[in-house]
């Protein structure tokens, strides 16, 4: 039903298999930008890291510490929404979930709402994620930048 109306070009059983191949391929296509867009083609699942050694490097404790201090503070530079959204993001709640907890009606917003927070954190955290500059006594400290 749907085929004679949405194809009406279609006529022959022949051409099926080609339109099948082609709807496939804009389907996997669509899937392929949401993901990219929710921000979940890219995620990693926190139980897939390693966990950090705490009997480590001395310089390495002061480049965690000084990175979690970093994301403190730009945690506080966030707006309440953004904060609430990571708060849930970490307590493990889906989107779904999220979406009812704000009491949005459609799960895009809530998508937006992410995409656009994480791209705040980032550049709150100077741009990168990995590396954080160091400032002057953090290069001290840890040997970087004295030649």
């Amino acid at each position: 039903m749907v085929l004679h109306e949405k194809y009406p070009q279609v006529t022959e059983l022949t051409e099926l298999v080609p339109l099948s191949f082609q709807i496939l391929r804009f389907k996997m296509l669509d899937l392929h930008r949401k993901t990219l867009r929710r921000g979940e083609y890219n995620q990693e699942s926190i139980d897939d890291r390693p966990v950090a050694d705490c009997d480590g490097d001395p310089s390495v404790q002061a480049e965690q510490k000084q990175r979690v201090s970093l994301l403190i503070k730009a945690l506080q530079q966030l707006g309440e929404r953004c904060r609430e959204l990571f708060r849930l993001k970490i307590l493990g709640h889906t989107f779904p979930e999220i979406q009812q907890v704000f009491g949005e009606r459609s799960i895009n917003t809530i998508y937006t709402w992410d995409s656009r927070c994480r791209k705040q954190l980032l550049a709150l955290m100077g741009g990168r994620w990995e590396t954080i500059p160091l400032t002057g006594e953090a290069k001290k400290s840890t040997g970087k930048g004295v030649q």
